[in-house]
């Protein structure tokens, strides 16, 4: 445990500052979108035209994130489902999985208090409420499901482009569309949230914790679910690491066999 620690305690502040700055990021931008004082809110009155301007931003912040030099050192997870799943498929060693989720909960709480301190009272106001996730009209159980499925959809698809050679390098890319589709069209069904600790970090400011669980739960299984489907397909596939872009300079703490991808 000590040895990862100081051995790896940059790539876990990495993930917990990237982490931060998507919520700052989420917080921000839904404020400028949605809160009724925005000139934005004014001039876009569609709902869906609001969440595909949201899920533009959105999926911007993520591949800004996945091919920055912070991202790129840390694997750019963000995500305890994520790192989890990696963790599952062998490329990431218990005490690494152990440091990098919680500094994802450390980050996504420090990102919505900065959020708070930058945004003040608007913050709090129903339009924005800390971009908590909470389940739509279905309820907990349609929000299960459709977190379940966006989650293995994901995950699915980083790990198909990240494993091969000719397009492993634009992971990132697949990875923010993704992102940006599932608010324009996932996000009355769950809130789309993908992420237990950007979950939680919303939660706790609101003091919303309106069936938890779905956020904690689904995402994890979702993408374990694709992890499995991946390496019990036709031919034995492997996941060769647990960094979103690895075609860099940046050292890489996982179990690694990048190299070995062709």
């Amino acid at each position: 445990m000590l040895r990862a620690l100081c051995d790896h305690w940059p790539e876990y502040l990495i993930e917990a500052v990237c982490l931060a700055v998507f919520m700052v990021s989420a917080n921000v931008f839904a404020a400028a979108i949605f809160h009724p004082a925005s000139p934005i809110a004014r001039w876009v009155s569609d709902p869906i035209e609001g969440r595909f301007l949201m899920g533009l931003a959105m999926g911007g912040t993520a591949i800004a994130l996945i091919f920055s030099p912070w991202g790129k050192r840390s694997g750019a997870h963000m995500n305890p489902a994520t790192t989890l799943t990696f963790y599952r498929l062998g490329r990431v060693s218990a005490w690494d999985a152990v440091f990098y989720v919680a500094a994802q909960f450390a980050g996504g709480l420090a990102g919505t208090l900065a959020a708070a301190e930058i945004l003040g009272n608007a913050i709090a106001h129903p339009s924005v409420a800390y971009v908590v996730t909470l389940p739509g009209a279905g309820g907990p159980w349609v929000a299960f499901a459709a977190e379940l499925v966006i989650a293995f959809i994901l995950m699915a698809t980083i790990l198909v482009v990240s494993n091969i050679k000719s397009i492993a390098r634009y992971t990132g890319l697949f990875a923010g569309a993704l992102v940006a589709l599932y608010i324009t069209f996932e996000a009355p069904l769950s809130g789309m949230s993908l992420n237990p600790a950007r979950t939680f970090g919303s939660a706790v400011f609101a003091s919303r914790y309106m069936a938890l669980w779905v956020y904690f739960a689904a995402p994890l299984a979702g993408m374990i679910l694709a992890a499995e489907a991946y390496v019990r397909t036709g031919r034995a596939r492997v996941a060769h690491c647990a960094k979103l872009h690895h075609e860099n300079d940046q050292r890489c703490i996982f179990i690694c066999r990048y190299g070995e991808l062709r």
